[in-house]
């Protein structure tokens, strides 16, 4: 008669990978789909001025962005160089910022409304009498919550 021996003991078997480019696939998809790219074209530039008290902004969901400067370089041909207000991605005009804050809230939930803050990202060359007008608009807007970006200045030099 014949003997039966058992070759080797049995070991566990090796995890089949033949569903794993699909799982990769599906997660870069993901990602792609989720991931927010800056929202909006920068039109002017901006140089911030410098602060020594910095506080970031916590619930950036609620904040509103207004950028105040000298229109960019491709942009310079057609705006010129004086200072220009941008409002997502157009430029505006002040009587215009009424409607766009009431637009912004209308984005909101209700309960957040009451908190949204409207930051003001002006050049430090600019002069401040188009930042008071800005103000002024805020004010017939009710939007009250204003947050002046600034760059953080680690170190004082005396």
């Amino acid at each position: 008669m014949a003997k039966f021996e058992r070759k080797g003991k049995g070991g566990m078997p090796q995890v089949s990978t033949a569903s794993l480019p699909d799982i990769v696939f599906m997660l870069l998809f993901f990602f792609m789909v989720s991931t927010v790219l800056r929202e909006s074209t920068m039109m002017v530039e901006q140089s911030l001025p410098g602060a020594t008290e910095v506080k970031k902004m916590e619930r950036k969901s609620l904040v509103t962005t207004i950028n105040i400067g000298e229109p960019a370089l491709g942009y310079k041909a057609i705006y010129g160089s004086e200072p220009r207000i941008q409002l997502n991605d157009a430029f505006a005009k002040v009587a215009n910022i009424r409607d766009f804050i009431t637009a912004e809230r209308e984005k909101m939930d209700e309960k957040e409304r009451p908190l949204m803050t409207v930051s003001l990202k002006v050049d430090k060359e600019t002069k401040m009498g188009i930042v008071v007008d800005v103000k002024q608009e805020l004010r017939k807007a009710s939007a009250l919550k204003i947050n002046y970006s600034a760059r953080n200045l680690e170190t004082i030099e005396d």
